[in-house]
């Protein structure tokens, strides 16, 4: 069988984000693989397949049959978002609509873009996310060098994200105003208005991944707050990293973890909280699934994708 030729825009690998730990470790294990070669382009030419693992990347009028990851349609849930982004923004949505694909990471998301984007249930394909290898459990001497070098309690919560700019669905403000007993130290890229939270935060900034592991070891449990996900993909990192995890009960969150986690109502922070101090170790198995397993499922939809020709046309 011949070998596909396939188009992938890592542009979203530099993401700092979650969709930045997608485009990086999909795209190491499409070449582990090795079924096909990939080359890095969001400018597709002489390819069987463009794959774009953002919705930056999507195309009005692609030359090629064209795959689009699609991680949540939050900004069409929320209305008074999906306003301020402009027109550039729904054209993206138009062009998510066209690819004869689209990959999802949970069902919660296939059920959001049938309904929200009227995308045919036949083109979308679920594809879990899955924790890096590098973010394994950490021994005793790698914890508390982590400790000593960002000046972190000896136990503390944990919460891992971006701090670049308030992200209601996140909730964190009122994460850090909630009463609670343990520090809260929060994990990620950081802006002047994070600085100002309230509360007993600690803020590290964006941290190496070796530190990220020991960090999530260390800590006596990860609180997720969002009361809307697309996957979730912090809590399926500390898992792996051995840490207990403490989330809002949100269809996607419980569609991932299931009975892995402790999920509390998405109205109830302070609930969120106590959980989180009560939380014991040793924390459930990690999820079985790999950056290397969603890597051959994705050839899969490669090689389905290369043999449709022209763009989809969306549900009326």
């Amino acid at each position: 069988m011949r070998r596909m030729r396939i188009a992938y825009d890592s542009r979203a690998a530099a993401e700092n984000r979650g969709i930045g730990r997608y485009a990086r470790c999909l795209l190491q294990s499409l070449r582990e693989v090795d079924i096909g070669e990939v080359f890095e382009s969001h400018r597709p030419r002489r390819v069987d397949v463009f794959h774009t693992p953002w919705i930056d990347g999507a195309m009005l009028r692609s030359p090629c049959p064209m795959v689009v990851t699609l991680h949540d349609l939050v900004p069409l849930k929320r209305r008074g978002e999906y306003l301020r982004t402009g027109v550039r923004f729904r054209l993206r949505y138009l062009a998510v609509q066209r690819a004869v694909r689209i990959i999802v990471p949970t069902e919660a998301v296939a059920a959001d873009a049938e309904e929200r984007l009227g995308i045919h249930s036949e083109r979308i394909v679920v594809v879990p996310e899955a924790a890096a290898e590098v973010l394994h459990p950490r021994d005793e001497d790698e914890v508390a060098a982590a400790r000593r070098r960002y000046s972190l309690p000896d136990r503390y919560l944990l919460w891992v994200g971006g701090l670049e700019h308030p992200d209601p669905r996140k909730r964190v403000m009122a994460l850090a105003r909630a009463p609670r007993q343990l520090p809260l130290v929060m994990v990620g890229p950081t802006a002047p208005w994070a600085h100002e939270l309230d509360g007993d935060v600690q803020l590290t900034g964006e941290v190496p991944d070796d530190d990220l592991a020991a960090i999530y070891t260390g800590a006596h449990a990860l609180i997720s707050a969002s009361d809307d996900e697309g996957f979730g993909l912090p809590p399926v990192e500390a898992l792996a990293c051995g840490t207990p995890v403490v989330a809002c009960d949100v269809p996607a969150v419980r569609e991932v973890l299931g009975e892995r986690a402790t999920l509390v109502g998405a109205d109830d922070i302070e609930g969120l909280l106590a959980a989180g101090e009560a939380a014991k170790r040793p924390a459930p198995p990690p999820l079985t699934w790999t950056w290397l397993d969603a890597a051959r499922r994705t050839w899969e939809i490669y090689a389905d994708a290369a043999e449709r020709r022209g763009p989809a046309v969306p549900r009326s």
